[in-house]
This record gives C-alpha cells, structure tokens and sequence, in this order.
C-alpha cells in the first residue's frame, strides 16, 4: 500500500536562510546561470527578515523534507493603479517533481495576490525553458512576447549611478 506523502506549504522564517540559499544555488545551476548566484545567508537574512523585509518566500515541504521554493515580492501597475504580485524564482527539487508542489506553490501565490488586491501576479521564464513555460501555460499564464526584459547591474549599475542628471 502507498501512502500518500505529506505536503506543507508554509512561510519562511529567518531559520530557512540556509536551506533557502541552497535553492537558490541548485536553481541557478539548472538555470546554467551559478556564476550570477552571488548571495550569502547574511544578506538573504538582511533583505528576507530585516527591518524592511523586501521579499517574502514559501517553502514547500514533503514528509518534512524541504522539496521547493518560491521567492516573491511586490510591484506596482501604473496602469492597473494596484500592487501586483512578482515571482522572482519558483523551484522544486527534481526528487520532489511530479506531487504537484509548483501547481500548489503557484496557487498559494495567486491566493495571496487576491487576497492582497493585487492587479497582477507576474514573472519571467527563460525562453529555452519549455517544460516551465508549458506548466504556466497550464496555469492560465499569458506570454508577453512584446515586452523584453532589461537590466542594469554590476559595474554598469554604478557607472549609471555616478553619472550627473
């Protein structure tokens, strides 16, 4: 007889900075992206549970095994005049795939999105991604072939910021 594994989808709280960070790292890995995974446990602390929180994170857990992730924050819709809802990573340890722990992290952020009277829950997906983009097709989600993603930082973001007006 098999039993059905026990699944938990909960806040994080500062104790999960760790098992956050390593998340963090085996996302970036499969994303083929390690050499931009530059954060320590003493900044995700800083920014997830600091005076000003700037990001929120759920942990799904399965039979008490840390299994998933999802980081998220707010943004604003000029245009909609609300907050919205922005999914910076989802990931699901690859053990763990096949529960339905992205469906059940996805619907606990759009839960919150509503709850919240947010205008939209947005995120980006590399384009060579399929199995993801098709699992947010699933979801309802709409690509926005139109709009492209664009980024300052590093170096570049310093220049810019040094710059007189």
């Amino acid at each position: 007889m098999t039993t059905t594994p026990a699944i938990l989808i909960r806040p994080a709280v500062r104790e999960d900075v760790g098992q956050i960070l390593a998340f963090i790292r085996e996302l970036a890995e499969y994303e083929k992206l390690v050499h931009e995974a530059i954060a320590d446990e003493a900044g995700l602390a800083a920014q997830l549970f600091g005076a000003t929180p700037r990001a929120e994170v759920l942990i799904a857990e399965v039979d008490g095994q840390a299994a998933g992730f999802a980081l998220f924050f707010h943004n604003f819709s000029t245009f909609v005049g609300k907050p919205g809802l922005y999914l910076e990573d989802l990931f699901v340890r690859p053990a763990f795939r096949g529960l339905g722990l992205g469906k059940k992290l996805m619907v606990r952020l759009a839960k919150l999105a509503v709850e919240r009277d947010c205008g939209r829950f947005e995120w980006s997906v590399l384009d060579w991604n399929q199995p993801a983009i098709d699992f947010y097709r699933s979801l309802g989600a709409v690509g926005m072939d139109e709009w492209t993603v664009q980024r300052v930082a590093g170096d570049a973001l310093a220049a810019l910021a040094s710059k007189d007006a």
